[in-house]
């Protein structure tokens, strides 16, 4: 049997190649490195002269890493914190990295881990994008994962 690429056969091949390259860049990417995962990457909205800001994610990683780091353009500095309730005090703390067990997932969220925002740069506005990288160490390494944040209204 002939599978040389005649001119009749040519169209249908050609249609096929389209149909796999509509199809794969229809496929959602969170980014770049497939081994680790981030949904519901947000941050709350700033109002003029605030100068820090929340940042909040779910992040899971198939192979297991270590947050240790954070960045953004948006802000002179972004670190990792913690919230915790002590004797009815709320107490915030900067932490050096949080362990991603490999399969499960990590919640950045409002009153407990999170990453927060110094001496950003401007006010963060409902709608806008906010730039991350997010730093992680696995076996020894480490690497960055690019992480575009929504920027949502603060609430009443």
């Amino acid at each position: 049997m002939d599978h040389s690429l005649t001119p009749r056969r040519a169209p249908r091949f050609l249609a096929v190649v389209f149909t796999l390259c509509v199809a794969a860049s229809a496929i959602p990417l969170a980014h770049a490195d497939a081994a680790t995962e981030v949904k519901d990457a947000w941050a709350r909205a700033t109002v003029p002269g605030q100068k820090v800001a929340g940042v909040y994610m779910e992040i899971r990683s198939r192979a297991g890493a270590r947050l240790v780091g954070v960045r953004s353009p948006a802000a002179k500095t972004a670190e990792i914190h913690s919230m915790s309730n002590d004797g009815g005090v709320m107490k915030m703390r900067r932490l050096d990295g949080l362990d991603l067990p490999a399969g499960q997932s990590l919640r950045l969220q409002s009153g407990g881990n999170h990453i927060m925002l110094f001496d950003i740069t401007h006010p963060l506005e409902p709608g806008a994008r906010v730039p991350l990288t997010l730093i992680l160490e696995q076996n020894g390494k480490k690497k960055s994962v690019q992480v575009q944040a929504e920027v949502r209204a603060m609430s009443p």
